[in-house]
């Protein structure tokens, strides 16, 4: 059984995780850490200097993610940071500490925006550059950073497997309501429009979907990993 540890616990996405760990066979809740604790490293490292540790699951804050990338390297534990708007100090240091252990940052953590990654940059491929290319990052009014981890993800994938430079003014973003998370990507040739599009209808989603991804990466041997990897979308190789 995997003993997990949550940074965040208290947040939307943390209580569900929490929630559904409890009722998930692989795995055994042992620390809940909260966002009181994210100015105290050391306080927040402390609930599990008793404890086994095998996987840390991050929704937090920039700086909360610091905190949970040295409690997994403290564990030796596997790391899966789906906090979005990391600083490139906290890229950084988890690229410098995937020598030792194996971490995967993953701003969405569902299967079908990993899906729908994959979608785009095919389509993307297939059409050619005489086609247009828009996104529409759509989130609850309450989500801070825009555009979204997801929505820079999108277009880092267009980028690096289609070759396309996305401009930001290509990105629109939309905070309103309690929207969960929609993303359109729009493609407009002449004389007709493609659009693949994922709807988050629950928070459950990604909540399991982070889950998965720590199981997966129980195990691995140190490295940077995606969450594309953990569904097969992707090479991976334990290097």
């Amino acid at each position: 059984m995997i003993q997990l540890a949550v940074n965040g616990a208290t947040g939307r996405m943390g209580t569900r995780i929490c929630a559904l760990a409890k009722e998930d066979d692989r795995f055994k809740l042992v620390a809940q850490l909260h966002r009181a604790h994210e100015d105290d490293a050391q306080r927040a490292s402390d609930q599990l200097d008793n404890l086994s540790c095998d996987a840390v699951i991050d929704f937090s804050s920039d700086a909360g993610a610091q905190h949970a990338l040295n409690i997994a390297v403290a564990h030796n534990a596997a790391l899966v940071v789906g906090t979005t708007a990391l600083s490139a100090q906290s890229a950084e240091k988890m690229a410098l500490s995937a020598k030792s252990i194996p971490v995967m940052i993953a701003p969405n953590t569902s299967r079908g925006v990993a899906v729908l990654k994959h979608l785009i940059t095919e389509a993307a491929r297939l059409l050619g550059s005489g086609y247009d290319i828009d996104i529409v990052d759509t989130h609850h009014a309450a989500k801070r950073d825009a555009p979204s981890g997801t929505a820079l993800r999108l277009v880092d994938a267009l980028r690096d497997s289609a070759g396309i430079q996305l401009s930001s003014q290509r990105v629109h973003c939309m905070r309103a309501g309690d929207v969960i998370g929609d993303h359109d990507v729009i493609f407009a040739g002449p004389g007709e429009r493609i659009k693949i599009s994922h709807s988050a209808t629950t928070r459950d989603v990604f909540a399991l979907g982070a889950l998965d991804a720590a199981a997966w990466l129980v195990g691995r041997a140190p490295g940077m990993y995606t969450i594309e990897q953990s569904l097969g979308l992707t090479a991976t190789g334990d290097s």
